[in-house]
């Protein structure tokens, strides 16, 4: 790792309760958390965006979802790895994992969401009317498609820690990629 992790065992009281939060939702603290942890600032902005998200209209699996092409795309394999356990805890099956990876979902909906999320991860939000047209047609509203940006931001900011970082990956690999799926 490029970056130093703060322990669990820490006494900094600007990360501890931080740390608790996590583990109270996740059993663990993972090592990302523990490298964010180096800027309590940081680590507090990032678990307030991801919760307040989760309150959110997307449903988990759809966040997941976008998750996954983001690290994908991103080339994040500590993201991989985490989401695809994350996705499976969102219900998503192994098969629907995989899709998301590839850029695509079996409901329309979530399908959009992705192909959304993709296209705004690659263009840097410079997406075409024909885009948000076609997210609309799958009935994204204007607060849905927001919030895919906003995960879409937020799944950069780890994608681009982890990736600076090379953070020691901490959870179950996530498995190869499936041949492109019809």
């Amino acid at each position: 790792m490029r970056l130093t992790t703060i322990p669990t065992t820490t006494t900094n009281p600007a990360v501890t309760p931080l740390y608790a939060a996590v583990k109270s939702a996740l059993g663990m603290v993972p090592n990302l958390m523990q490298v964010v942890g180096n800027s309590p600032a940081a680590l507090e902005g990032y678990l307030g965006l991801n919760a307040a998200l989760g309150k959110g209209k997307l449903p988990a699996a759809v966040r997941e979802r976008i998750a996954l092409v983001v690290a994908q795309d991103n080339r994040c394999d500590y993201c991989l790895a985490a989401h695809t356990l994350l996705g499976k805890g969102a219900g998503l099956a192994p098969d629907e994992i995989q899709r998301a990876r590839l850029g695509t979902a079996s409901d329309a909906y979530a399908a959009a969401a992705v192909t959304l999320a993709r296209a705004v991860n690659a263009q840097r939000g410079h997406v075409s009317d024909a885009e948000v047209a076609a997210a609309r047609s799958a009935g994204l509203d204007d607060g849905a498609i927001v919030e895919v940006v906003l995960n879409v931001a937020l799944n950069v900011l780890t994608n681009s820690v982890n990736n600076l970082a090379q953070t020691t990956i901490d959870f179950p690999a996530a498995p190869a990629l499936a041949a492109r799926q019809a």
